[in-house]
């Protein structure tokens, strides 16, 4: 029974590698074009061995870009990324925590009509509202600058529902106990609500992060010039269109780059997105 139990353990092993395989090697033939010039990408099959070019390229990336994002470096591209995707976790994270706190523990005419209107939302995406939305952003002056970028994507009805939902599982007895101390709203909020919500604010900010640093659409109408250019527009611009050739050493390099952003704030908060998760009481 022993030897059957573990026999019966290298079935899903060999799925869960194999799945690891399947996903991981387009990432190894990325970073092997990014160690070859452009010949070496370009000659049919392409080898699968390191090149000696990755110094090259990486730097050329991040200082020069490509003559198709006129002469942004990579380097920029990922700091407006940057900008973007931590003020809108952040800006979300900063509406949301509130405005959940007032739906659940105020009680105030309207409240549940309130709630509602918020969770209605969840049913309008960016592509619905895109056109008000620019256009309000084009009459505030918001075009080609980073409050354009984020103001416009900061509300969040999903993490306003998430927290919503935590926060009707703190007992009312932690409710009344904080009342007999004399802590008001605030307090309460800041000393007691927050420090048990930690977990899922590092949760909802890993999700947030990747969901502002993945935007495609919204950049696209909101910046004109190179400068403020984002890194997911950035790798569309670097493919070629037919009229001059693609660097395609450079284009995987930054495909590369741009991943390390999203895969170190998943990693460093590994253990507390699991956590906001997995736990169902505080």
């Amino acid at each position: 029974m022993m030897v059957t139990a573990r026999q019966s353990t290298w079935v899903p092993h060999a799925i869960l590698i194999g799945g690891i395989a399947i996903v991981l090697f387009p990432v190894y033939v990325a970073l092997v074009a990014s160690t070859h010039d452009l010949d070496a990408v370009l000659r049919a099959p392409m080898t699968l061995l390191p090149g000696g070019e990755s110094a090259r390229n990486y730097a050329e990336a991040l200082s020069a870009g490509t003559a198709k994002t006129s002469g942004v470096s990579v380097g920029r591209m990922m700091f407006n990324s940057l900008v973007m995707a931590v003020t809108i976790a952040a800006g979300k994270i900063a509406i949301s925590l509130p405005s959940a706190y007032a739906v659940v523990f105020f009680r105030f005419p309207l409240r549940k009509l309130c709630f509602w209107a918020i969770f209605v939302t969840l049913m309008l995406p960016v592509e619905v509202r895109i056109i008000p939305t620019y256009q309000i952003a084009t009459d505030m002056g918001l075009i080609d600058r980073y409050a354009g970028l984020t103001l416009p994507l900061v509300a969040s009805a999903t993490a306003t529902l998430l927290f919503r939902q935590f926060f009707l599982t703190i007992p009312d007895e932690l409710v009344e106990a904080a009342k007999i101390d004399g802590a008001g709203p605030w307090r309460f909020l800041l000393d007691t609500v927050i420090p048990l919500s930690r977990t899922n604010i590092a949760a909802l900010f890993v999700i947030l992060f990747i969901f502002g640093w993945n935007q495609y659409l919204w950049p696209l109408l909101v910046t004109n010039t190179p400068g403020m250019t984002t890194i997911i527009i950035g790798m569309r611009q670097m493919i070629g269109n037919g009229d001059t050739q693609t660097e395609w050493q450079i284009v995987t390099a930054t495909a590369l780059l741009a991943i390390v952003p999203p895969v170190a704030v998943v990693v460093l908060m590994q253990r507390w997105f699991v956590k906001g998760l997995v736990e169902s009481e505080k």
